[in-house]
């Protein structure tokens, strides 16, 4: 008896754990567009972030402009994420790939970066050889001068 019982308590679970707990909407949004959004929407926050000035300046919604270039509404957006977020492991996968997309973009940033500050470095240290050379120039006829007042007192010195 207690056999049956386990084996209909392990049947009930199994069946039990296949059945969806969202629907799926009526309007699904395919899985790399989801993506695509998802990764604009990570975008937009980090810029929110970075610089929110910038963003509360603007009179238009970001997120609205975001979902208008994916032809998705809001409610249709939320439904679908419900949706692809029941499934964790999928939902999983699919944020590690907008964090791989944000990672490539990141360092592809931080290179350029990289090369900007080299040049401004670059740019700096030149800057400051032409003022010496221009400091130096400036200060020739003031020390051909020292020189020559100098070389007077010697003779005064010697006579």
């Amino acid at each position: 008896m207690k056999n049956c019982l386990i084996i209909l308590l392990v049947l009930f679970l199994s069946v039990s754990c296949k059945k969806e707990v969202v629907k799926q909407p009526a309007k699904l949004i395919e899985k790399e567009k989801m993506i695509d959004i998802m990764y604009d929407l990570s975008l937009l926050e980090a810029m929110r972030y970075q610089h929110q000035e910038l963003i509360d300046s603007t009179e238009t919604n970001p997120t609205k402009f975001i979902l208008k270039k994916y032809k998705v509404d809001s409610l249709q957006f939320a439904q679908n994420n419900m949706y692809y977020a029941a499934d964790y492991e999928n939902y999983k996968d699919m944020f590690d790939e907008v964090g791989k997309r944000l990672a490539k973009v990141q360092r592809a940033t931080d290179s350029i970066v990289k090369i900007e500050d080299k040049k401004a470095a670059k740019a700096a240290k030149k800057k400051k050889k032409e003022v010496l050379k221009d400091s130096i120039k400036k200060a020739e006829p003031v020390i051909k001068s020292i020189d020559s007042i100098k070389k007077a007192k010697r003779k005064q010195l010697r006579k």
